[in-house]
């Protein structure tokens, strides 16, 4: 038991890392430029750059303007400390991940069991180590293992990269939210939203590394139009109840904290998923309601 725990907290966080994207290669071109925004008062300037939180380690995105505004500012601020740690993960699956309401099978139809099994053994696992998890620690399992084979890691993701830059040179490195926060917008679903996250990722799965790839080329090439497509108008229209908890209901908190953070001093180096920034309630969108202007860089 402990052993199956273990891979599922892996999993977990890498799946985590995929969350803002509810993704399932091609690297960015070296001329990538992807989007940055600066926020500015009179003492207080906060950059805003929008990630992808898993690249392959070829994956190009650094320009002269990101190392400038990396080198002026004093700390480093991402979606959630620990996303990608399994040991802080663990506790938090045992928590909100096991189900309470009967085995995972006991909510399929017979296809969605051929199609969940098929998907498990594509990952790596046998079907009855899912059987314990409630559906969205099942979608959340399966769609990161045809990314990870197709040459993605967590660790090569901007916010990984840039955290352990940030603590090698002292800088501070905080959270917009906690890992329970996180898990718990997830756990917090209907239950019936739930399962259709289940089953929309079982019919999908194999298609998650071609969407990936073309997710990571728009942000790469900052085609602000093609993200808000693909990350916010997809899910918005499918799944309101999915992106009000995990886009829409986030953004409207963390653009509450960035304006607290104008109103004290220094420079902020803020990195968020992509999907964040685009769309009719992004965290720009937010500020602007709040008074607060974000300009592109």
């Amino acid at each position: 038991m402990l052993a199956r725990l273990n891979r599922l907290a892996r999993r977990t966080a890498a799946a985590l890392a995929l969350a803002s994207a509810l993704a399932s290669g091609l690297a960015a071109p070296a001329a990538a430029a992807p989007a940055l925004w600066a926020i500015r008062d009179a003492d207080s300037t906060i950059y805003l750059f929008g990630t992808v939180h898993v690249l392959r380690p070829d994956t190009a995105w650094r320009t002269p303007g990101i190392e400038a505004a990396l080198a002026e500012s004093d700390e480093l601020v991402i979606e959630v400390l620990g996303a990608d740690d399994p040991a802080a993960a663990r506790p938090l699956i045992l928590k909100y991940g096991v189900s309470t309401d009967g085995p995972l099978s006991s909510k399929l139809s017979p296809q969605d069991q051929a199609r969940l099994e098929a998907a498990a053994a594509a990952a790596g696992l046998p079907p009855q180590a899912l059987e314990p998890l409630r559906p969205w620690l099942a979608a959340m399992s399966l769609s990161i293992a045809p990314v990870i084979k197709a040459g993605y890691r967590v660790g090569s993701g901007v916010e990984t990269v840039l955290t352990a830059e940030a603590r090698a040179k002292g800088r501070p490195v905080e959270g917009l939210e906690t890992l329970e926060q996180q898990i718990g917008f997830f756990a917090g679903l209907p239950p019936e939203t739930e399962l259709a996250m289940l089953k929309s990722t079982l019919e999908e799965v194999d298609e998650g590394p071609a969407k990936l790839d073309a997710l990571v080329k728009a942000w790469a090439d900052a085609d602000l139009d093609l993200l808000e497509r693909e990350f916010v108008t997809e899910m918005r229209e499918k799944h309101p109840e999915v992106y009000e908890a995990l886009a829409a209901r986030r953004n409207r908190d963390w653009a509450d904290q960035l304006k607290a953070k104008l109103a004290g001093s220094g420079v902020s180096f803020v990195a968020v998923g992509a999907g964040h920034l685009v769309g009719p309630d992004s965290v720009q969108a937010e500020l602007a309601k709040r008074g607060v202007t974000v300009e592109r860089r």
